[in-house]
């Protein structure tokens, strides 16, 4: 037999050290919290601190360590020494968080990340909150560390940058160029197969500004680890504890606007106004950290595994957010948030949870065994996601977890379309990758 190059390390679960923590704030009236100051990024931003990466990939001998450093020591984008003048920022021991933009490595396609300070998050909804559902509670307090959060979900711009790779990483198998071998192993990932049915996938567009829709949890993780590899930075998908903190923007209701529905279409779009589609991001009103569209266009993947009785499992709190993590056990249910285009306005609120169900949702795929990227069934069209970046690195022990196949199930179906069905491919992602494509062309 070939030998399992996706097989992960095993695990242990260490949890993050929490980095310390101040907030350079303003009083808002009528808040029991405060105002984050938002910003332009004007400042020297800091270096980056990816040392990791240089040591695993220098180690396996892919790039010299020279190479790799150049490469990682650009400005770490995000982090300034000092306060901006104007606008959002967070205090923290290494910096100062702010707002940026960026480009996928090799692109010229632009994503933009907000910061999101540390604090504490009532996880949930009371029980007297207008459409609230049985599984959104009891509350419990989880004590969130920071971390940048997407301005909006992943857009097909982005998405079909890793699509692509599936031509790409074949095109350097051909050519004999960066060998997907054990040497490589930490940073090896696979890119989805092309399309069964593209009139499903694109039914509702694929405007570069929509929102990627109908890939699975696996496919969405290994776009954050493609992500990180060849930029230097990590980034992964949002914790449910993380996704809700951000939604909320530090409001108490059941909107991050307050608690009447009424403005729902000022942000969002929701089965009311989204007339059966996505819509382009950004186009609706933005919560108080920056970030549009958190309660409708389209659902959004986070790590964890569904439980109705999740939060009761976890006590009173304070919880870490990383001990409140539910690792998924199983390929279904796992969590989706967010409102969506196809959601009634109590399904909107930042407390609504919903739950996959990888069958029902590939119902429409021929193939065997089933595609482990893409659905081919609705709800489908209606999920999405957007990434994360936490300012403490993410653990040795989380890696595998949150990038790879976590389940030996995914990880068969998707060896077996590359190596025996010629369906998707593997490659390498790192630095160097973006350099062989540049040579390549």
């Amino acid at each position: 037999m070939k030998p399992d190059p996706l097989s992960p390390a095993p695990l242990s679960p260490t949890p993050l050290s929490p980095a310390p923590l101040t907030l350079a704030t303003s009083p808002r009236k009528g808040r029991d919290d405060s105002q984050i100051r938002i910003a332009i990024v004007r400042h020297q931003p800091r270096r980056a601190s990816c040392g990791w990466l240089i040591a695993v990939i220098a180690s396996l001998g892919v790039l010299g360590a020279g190479a790799i450093a150049g490469h990682l020591g650009a400005a770490e984008p995000g982090l300034v020494d000092s306060p901006p003048a104007t606008g959002r920022s967070v205090k923290t021991a290494r910096g100062y968080m702010v707002p940026y933009e960026s480009n996928l490595p090799g692109t010229d396609v632009k994503f933009s990340m907000q910061p999101c300070p540390g604090g504490r998050l009532r996880l949930g909804s009371p029980a007297g909150e207008t459409g609230r559902g049985d599984d959104e509670g009891p509350v419990v307090e989880i004590e969130i560390q920071p971390f940048w959060i997407a301005t909006h979900e992943v857009t097909w711009a982005e998405y079909k940058q890793y699509m692509g790779l599936h031509d790409k990483f074949k095109k350097i198998q051909q050519a004999q160029l960066l060998p997907v071998n054990d040497a490589r192993k930490p940073w090896i990932v696979t890119a989805p197969s092309k399309l069964y049915d593209t009139g499903f996938t694109f039914q509702l567009g694929e405007d570069p500004a929509q929102p990627a829709v109908t890939m699975s949890h696996f496919a969405a993780r290994q776009y954050t680890k493609w992500l990180s590899g060849i930029s230097g930075i990590e980034y992964r998908l949002p914790t449910e504890a993380e996704w809700e903190y951000a939604c909320r923007a530090g409001s108490h209701t059941a909107y991050a606007f307050g608690d009447d529905a009424g403005p729902l279409g000022d942000y969002a779009w929701y089965f009311d106004n989204a007339k059966d589609t996505t819509h382009k991001v950004g186009l609706k009103k933005p919560n108080a950290w920056g970030l549009h569209d958190m309660h409708g266009n389209v659902g959004e993947w986070v790590l964890d595994e569904y439980s109705e009785s999740a939060y009761a499992k976890l006590g009173a709190g304070p919880v870490t957010s990383e001990a409140a993590v539910r690792w998924p056990t199983k390929l279904f249910p796992r969590v989706v948030r967010g409102g969506s285009w196809d959601d009634d306005a109590n399904r909107c609120r930042s407390a609504a949870r919903r739950q996959s169900h990888d069958d029902d949702w590939r119902g429409e795929d021929p193939n065997v065994p089933k595609s482990p990227w893409w659905f081919t069934s609705q709800p489908s069209l209606s999920v999405g996601f957007r990434i994360v970046r936490p300012l403490a690195p993410i653990p040795e022990s989380w890696r595998t977890r949150v990038w790879d196949a976590d389940l030996p199930s995914v990880r068969e179906d998707a060896d077996r379309r590359i190596d025996f069905d010629g369906r998707g491919a593997r490659g390498v992602a790192t630095p160097e990758l973006v350099e062989t494509l540049r040579t390549l062309k």
